[in-house]
């Protein structure tokens, strides 16, 4: 049998690739949208992918199973578990089949068991893998979002992104259920493979190695304790306190990855812009994604630009603050621009028109700057009340600790909470260190803001000066 992950730093994402060597076909679960690794690593290894699955409907990142079927003129096997509003749509032209518990997808002489295991998402199933050539049991299995390395998977995204009332706490209710009859029944040698490790934020414990078994999440998950108690009241309660924000764009994914999404073909490079043609686009009403470092976007950027540093978390800040309808030019060097949108077409920001290698040549003389302040000028006017302090971590770091009088708004929500923050004063902006801070204040620019500052070093700084902190609960998340 030949198996491997495919992971994405970026969005913590993990898919694989299993083949049958013998047969020499292969099947893909839970491709991302840039496709070419699969093909490649196929070719490498003389398999040709004839099936395609996916755990679930996805919220944190677009899925390539439609892309990757297409390519190759695989099957796709999708899930039908699910309510009337969790069904897959948009599949004409395309070879598929719907699955439900039990069912068994065969790739040569490995067998694939599907397990409805609702909780995540209704529609939400896993995947029992058995090498039907060596043994006549389970291996592995592939649990997309319902079991993490020492955490599951939340079950309030479908009210907290998707804006479907209600649903958290019965989603709780069908975890502890699809833990209790699905996972525990499980025999404890099975290797468990998920599909997000540390950083997703589709859970929040997830643990950094890339997989574990059925025997040790049975001793020493946090939720363990409650299924060897039957407490599900317990469980609930824990699995729903202290989730993270779910980034804003966790609703577009769930409706694209349902109902179908462009098919690319292949991952498209933007041109390099001239002068004229980017003067063009901004006119039209493009953004400039500024990937510059939050050094060099302080010293001087493009105003309107949005301050992204090109890196791992450069997905997830794109989703959360840029619009969906807008083109997008990137400012970054030549080597990066294809990583650049590979990282943008994964979140289906699709409609990048262009690229410039730098601000020379293409912005005016004057360039608008991100005032700093130091810690101890902060403190100062903290305590002559003559500034509004803005948290922009998140709500949880918030709490355990933070400058009196901040008011903590999430750096990816600011674009939607600007009536809570006033014009008329000076506003001193910080996270942690301060790239987060950065890109929260580029969003707030943008907008017309003109009275901002950023904490140089972030609370680091302020604590480095052993400055009084105060813990409670975070305000206006």
């Amino acid at each position: 049998m030949f198996f491997k992950q495919i992971y994405d730093e970026g969005l913590a994402q993990a898919s694989y690739i299993i083949g049958c060597q013998q047969d020499g076909t292969a099947i893909v679960i839970d491709p991302r949208r840039d496709i070419d690794v699969y093909l490649e690593e196929a070719q490498k290894n003389k398999l040709q992918i004839t099936k395609v699955s996916e755990t679930h409907i996805h919220a944190d990142y677009l899925s390539g199973s439609r892309e990757l079927a297409k390519a190759t003129g695989a099957k796709l096997y999708l899930s039908d578990e699910g309510d009337e509003n969790w069904k897959y749509s948009g599949l004409e032209g395309f070879d598929y089949q719907a699955v439900y518990d039990g069912d068994v997808i065969q790739v040569g002489n490995i067998k694939i068991e599907v397990l409805h295991s609702p909780g995540h998402t209704p529609e939400h199933i896993s995947f029992l893998v058995t090498d039907s050539a060596a043994a006549d049991g389970p291996m592995m299995v592939l649990t997309g979002d319902f079991v993490f390395v020492g955490d599951i998977g939340r079950p309030d995204l479908l009210e907290e992104a998707a804006g479907i009332a209600g649903t958290a706490k019965p989603g709780a209710v069908q975890m502890f259920k699809s833990l209790k009859e699905k996972f525990l029944s499980l025999p404890a040698h099975v290797q468990v493979w998920p599909g997000h490790g540390a950083g997703s934020a589709c859970g929040k414990a997830l643990g950094a190695i890339p997989s574990s078994t059925v025997g040790y999440e049975k001793l020493f998950s946090w939720w363990a304790d409650y299924l060897r108690n039957n407490d599900e009241a317990g469980f609930v309660n824990s699995l729903l306190a202290g989730q993270p924000e779910a980034p804003s764009y966790f609703a577009m994914m769930k409706k694209m990855n349902r109902d179908g999404m462009p098919i690319l073909g292949g991952v498209p490079i933007p041109a390099k812009l001239t002068s004229l043609q980017f003067e063009q686009r901004l006119a039209e009403g493009a953004i400039l994604v500024d990937t510059r470092d939050k050094f060099a976007f302080a010293g001087g950027h493009f105003k309107g630009s949005f301050n992204i540093p090109a890196g791992k978390n450069f997905s997830t800040w794109a989703g959360w603050l840029l619009p969906y309808e807008t083109p997008l030019i990137l400012l970054g060097g030549r080597g990066q621009v294809e990583e650049l949108v590979r990282n943008l077409l994964r979140i289906g920001l699709d409609n990048v028109v262009g690229y410039i290698p730098s601000l020379e040549g293409y912005a005016p003389s004057e360039l608008e700057v991100v005032p700093q302040v130091t810690a101890e000028d902060a403190k100062r006017l903290q305590e002559d009340e003559k500034v509004l302090i803005l948290d922009v971590r998140a709500a949880d770091e918030f709490a355990g600790g933070h400058i009196k009088g901040a008011v903590n708004i999430h750096a990816g929500r600011v674009m939607k909470n600007l009536e809570e923050i006033p014009r008329d004063r000076q506003v001193i902006v910080h996270c942690q260190g301060g790239d987060r801070s950065s890109t929260a204040i580029s969003a707030l620019m943008s907008q017309g803001f003109h009275n901002l500052a950023n904490l140089t070093g972030g609370i680091n700084a302020w604590n480095e000066h052993h400055f009084a902190l105060e813990s409670r609960q975070a305000v206006g998340a």
